[in-house]
């Protein structure tokens, strides 16, 4: 009989980390889950038993991220899956944003998950096995949306770490898959999972407009269905060669064609230009 997969998900008491450690839990995984705080997991979840381990983890400091992945491998005895799920979204132009609130966007949806990613990896590679989900955006990959730069930055940062480390860690029977999902409906919107500008500049119209189009009329209207999201990261879970990056979404599926366009039509146009600089 095969081993029951442990899965190690950050970010876990809401979102789609939430909706992936219920799906994962009703599908026989066993999981440790990892939140700001460990009372919303277990009121949400359930309490420590054989299948879920619920860790209070502040994913910025090394030390407890360190901490918590110990305590997961000590109670199941390994981690197979990973997923880099904790994060928030910041609203708020790159003139109105403090250094604070861009550092502090960094500092979880970036630096937190290569906490982990550093920490859980000598485990993967002392096992030959795992894989890795770090949870980007469509933001990661189209930044063109006024009042995003920061936390589009943060996703893109993401993906590109996560390009890297698949090239680092394939050697170890190890995976990385950087996942790009659109709008799905959950509570990324909501109250303490998007954060708005402490200085607001009212003459960038276009991103008051943007931040009121979100939180006033996306929020709740979303697209994509979370516990479907939840179905394909399971599947890829068990695929041989999962792909480096995943898309979620009809609407990250097209917007990914529109940047492929993009990008193609400024390489071919300006093709004059960036040959001109060869010796």
């Amino acid at each position: 009989m095969e081993t029951r997969k442990v899965w190690l998900v950050t970010g876990a008491s809401k979102g789609l980390g939430h909706t992936l450690v219920k799906k994962l839990l009703q599908n026989n995984y066993a999981v440790v889950a990892t939140s700001r705080r460990v009372a919303s997991l277990i009121e949400e979840i359930g309490n420590t038993s054989e299948v879920f381990l619920p860790i209070e983890v502040n994913v910025t400091d090394d030390h407890d991220v360190k901490k918590a992945i110990e305590k997961g491998i000590a109670h199941f005895g390994k981690i197979d899956v990973v997923v880099n799920n904790a994060g928030y979204g910041q609203i708020g132009t790159l003139e109105e944003l403090s250094d604070e609130e861009a550092r502090e966007n960094f500092d979880v949806n970036v630096f937190g998950s290569l906490n982990v990613i550093r920490n859980v990896m000598p485990y993967l590679r002392h096992q030959k096995s795992g894989a890795i989900f770090n949870i980007s955006s469509v933001g990661g990959l189209f930044g063109g949306f006024a009042g995003w730069g920061i936390y589009c930055a943060t996703k893109f940062a993401v993906a590109g770490f996560t390009e890297a480390l698949a090239e680092e860690v394939k050697a170890f029977g190890v995976s990385a898959t950087v996942v790009y999902p659109g709008y799905f409906r959950t509570d990324f919107l909501a109250n303490g999972s998007v954060k708005t500008p402490a200085s607001a500049i009212q003459e960038y119209e276009a991103a008051r407009e943007s931040e009121k189009t979100h939180l006033n009329n996306i929020s709740g209207n979303q697209p994509n269905d979370p516990e479907k999201a939840a179905d394909v990261l399971i599947a890829i879970s068990k695929e041989d060669t999962p792909p480096v990056h995943l898309l979620l979404g009809t609407d990250a599926y097209d917007m990914a064609k529109n940047k492929a366009d993009l990008l193609n039509k400024d390489i071919e146009q300006w093709k004059s230009y960036t040959l001109s600089t060869a010796f």
